[in-house]
């Protein structure tokens, strides 16, 4: 599987943490920056994550900021995408199970570094249940039509 990894400068420690786990789980980590701690606009590397995945040129993307929500609420604004801040291993895997979540966005000033590993892990090995949360994301799908114009 082909993921679209990308931090701002508070992340971008924990990125560079990550891109070892990442390759380990068997995936394709494709890298958009930053490349630095020097400050950057988060809303840059969130949109390139999120048009990766809404593209299809990835099929998971993970954003790593100060709190996750920033990345989250950018990432949000591409149709297409369902981005989730993730800290803790229990939200990671609801988010995808539930709400088939495409992106997840971490907080590396928010959450522990020691349970980055396991919260990263938690996404990976979850899917989409489908049955009755396919109803309720076809339902976000929906309102996402409605607000393209």
């Amino acid at each position: 599987m082909k993921i679209a990894l990308a931090s701002d400068h508070a992340g971008y420690v924990e990125k560079e943490r990550l891109k070892p786990l990442l390759q380990e789980l068997g995936l394709e980590v494709e890298d958009l920056g930053t490349t630095s701690e020097g400050s950057v606009d988060y809303p840059d590397y969130a949109q390139k994550v999120a048009e990766r995945v809404a593209a299809g040129q990835a099929e998971q993307g993970v954003l790593v900021c100060g709190s996750g929500t920033g990345m989250a609420i950018t990432a949000n604004k591409v149709p297409g995408v369902r981005a989730a801040v993730a800290w803790s291993e229990e939200t990671a895997r609801l988010a995808r199970q539930h709400n088939d979540a495409n992106v997840m966005a971490i907080g590396a000033r928010t959450t522990p570094v020691e349970k980055i590993p396991d919260i990263v892990r938690a996404w990976f090995s979850s899917s989409f249940e489908g049955g009755r949360h396919a109803d309720r994301v076809a339902k976000i799908r929906q309102v996402e039509e409605l607000t393209k114009t």
